[in-house]
């Protein structure tokens, strides 16, 4: 996993493997361990009203609530409780913690071996499709929890105990110290959004973000859902993160660079009638006995080296924010992203294997 490097920049350097520094923030999973990773929100008015009116945006970001993190909110997760994972359920290497200290500050899945790929045809290919399947089946289980009035941690709850019974381990629990068993990201919030007792209210976006464990591999997805009755604008940005998903999906194939997937997005998003940008700071990732690994999938137009080879299982995931600006900022608990000017994003994931005659989407 990447670290922040330096203390007050909006703008971080990100290291990969071979050392060489990016301005992007992968797929990061970050620790509150100063109050100087949590980045104050510098254009935000306030919170309450409909008609929210931003800076350096000439655009009606729409009628929404956003989301801000507390004033004197708690530093990390530690504080949040939870849920209980029966003796029976094979859990993923770093759930196994051996003391609660180690579960707090997370264990990475540093060094990596090998490219990734799994081996077509046989048992790793049966058990990573198993897996999607139940991560596909439990976000399906949280589309029909969406109501108005219904907690992100009343829905949590229900996903955690359909994960169980299935056999299965949610993956985001106690991944690097995460206290819940999916991802929930509210109107504002890019990514990383933690389930609590906000309820959901109408013309409310979320995105419900399951992993799940499996048979010793990981499935991943997630998608953006309307709360009762969102407006144009909402409605638009989540039609336009699912196809701005499959725009990255379909140039891929065997032989084909990685940055391809980037440059499809960028070209979907830049003929859009109404102004959106692509996060810059949160990518895909390849997956598969581990959660995350690379290759590091960009959503944007950019350089990176690597091509498609049969048996790369990734993420792809795209999140779109309306307006010009792409950048987020991490509340005080280390992990909800919110963009800088509080206009929504949404999200859309699929997880894709490459085989040898082109792309099996595994989570749709």
């Amino acid at each position: 996993m990447s670290r922040l490097s330096g203390s007050n920049s909006r703008t971080f350097n990100i290291f990969r493997l071979n050392n060489r520094p990016i301005v992007h923030q992968r797929r990061c999973f970050y620790h509150a361990q100063s109050s100087n990773i949590a980045l104050k929100p510098p254009y935000i008015r306030n919170t309450r009203n409909y008609s929210v009116k931003l800076i350096d945006d000439s655009i009606d970001p729409g009628s929404y609530e956003i989301l801000q993190p507390e004033l004197n909110g708690i530093v990390g997760v530690a504080h949040i409780l939870r849920r209980d994972v029966p003796g029976h359920i094979v859990r993923p290497p770093y759930a196994r913690a051996a003391s609660q200290a180690d579960k707090l500050g997370g264990n990475h899945e540093f060094p990596y071996k090998g490219d990734g790929r799994i081996i077509l045809g046989g048992e790793e290919e049966k058990s990573l499709r198993r897996a999607c399947t139940l991560a596909k089946n439990t976000l399906k289980k949280a589309s029909q929890l969406i109501r108005v009035g219904i907690t992100t941690d009343e829905v949590d709850s229900v996903l955690h105990e359909f994960i169980i019974k299935n056999g299965a381990y949610p993956s985001p629990l106690g991944y690097q110290g995460f206290p819940k068993s999916c991802c929930t990201s509210v109107n504002n919030i890019v990514v990383h959004g933690i389930p609590d007792d906000r309820e959901l209210m109408d013309g409310d976006i979320v995105n419900f973000d399951i992993t799940v464990y499996l048979d010793g591999f990981h499935g991943d997805t997630s998608q953006t859902f309307q709360v009762g009755n969102v407006d144009k604008i909402g409605t638009e940005l989540i039609e336009c993160t699912k196809e701005a998903l499959e725009a990255g999906i379909r140039v891929c194939g065997p032989g084909v660079p990685f940055r391809e997937i980037g440059a499809a997005i960028s070209s979907f998003v830049h003929k859009q009638s109404f102004p959106i940008s692509i996060s810059q700071q949160f990518t895909g990732h390849g997956i598969g006995s581990v959660f995350h690994r690379p290759p590091w999938i960009l959503h944007h137009k950019n350089e990176e080296p690597g091509v498609m080879l049969p048996g790369h299982c990734f993420t792809i995931e795209p999140a779109l924010i309306v307006g010009k600006e792409h950048e987020a900022f991490i509340f005080l608990d280390g992990w909800t992203a919110s963009t800088l000017n509080g206009n929504r994003s949404a999200q859309a994931e699929h997880t894709v294997l490459i085989t040898e005659n082109g792309v099996d989407v595994l989570t749709r």
